[in-house]
């Protein structure tokens, strides 16, 4: 379930990618929080607390707004694309008791029966769930399944309280028949003839085919020899 922590956030009147940096260089994070009909509050949040915080998506944070007490649940969180630091953050403000929709991950556990390949097809599922019981992720057992097993959406257990969102008929797991190396190498090959792909001959073949063909120039001019001899 979603963890609930107190983070205290300061409020903010400078805006733009300038002050963003400059509160990013202070090891704080830009956020805003919004929602519930009240006006957008820019805040600045402390960056270790609430990179801790934000470990797992649908974090439901209790942020102390310099005394002003919220319950907000973090909707977007912006990252660098390298260093994978949080840059800035999206928090919508929620009521104890209050449904939200969210995304949550998918999960697969188990070995299935030999020779088979198990495919994730949908790593989330959207449901409906109280703000402060929000499941961290869901788990789908493939242990023992065998080939054509496929596992929709609806058949994925859920927490009480919880509602799929989802179009029940999703695909979500589906397990096959694993494909033999030979009938890989024979499938890859086809589609490269098909593709028009030809590939050089390996060096080892080419120089034995070399010599094999120095070999026949020199039985025939031994041959020619001898009979010119004769």
């Amino acid at each position: 379930m979603s963890d609930q922590l107190k983070i205290s956030a300061e409020k903010r009147s400078e805006f733009g990618k300038g002050a963003a940096r400059r509160i990013r260089r202070a090891h704080k994070i830009p956020a805003v929080l919004y929602g519930h009909g009240t006006d957008p509050v820019h805040v600045t949040l402390p960056g270790h607390e609430t990179l801790l915080a934000l470990r797992h998506s649908n974090a439901v944070l209790t942020l102390d707004v310099e005394g002003d007490e919220h319950l907000a649940l973090a909707k977007d969180v912006q990252r660098d694309p390298i260093k994978r630091s949080i840059e800035h953050v999206d928090l919508v403000i929620v009521l104890k008791g209050e449904k939200v929709t969210v995304d949550v991950a998918v999960h697969v556990e188990g070995e299935a029966a030999p020779e088979t390949v198990v495919t994730l097809e949908n790593n989330t599922l959207t449901v409906e769930a109280e703000a402060t019981h929000i499941p961290a992720s869901f788990v789908v057992s493939v242990e023992g399944l065998t080939a054509g097993t496929q596992i929709h959406a609806d058949a994925v257990e859920l927490p009480e309280g919880v509602t799929l969102v989802t179009d029940g008929e999703i695909l979500v797991v589906n397990v096959t028949q694993a494909i033999s190396e030979e009938a890989l190498e024979a499938e890859l090959a086809e589609a490269e003839a098909e593709a028009g792909i030809e590939h050089d001959e390996p060096e080892d073949e080419a120089a034995a085919s070399d010599e094999a063909g120095e070999a026949t120039a020199s039985d025939e001019a031994t041959g020619e020899e001898k009979s010119e001899e004769a």
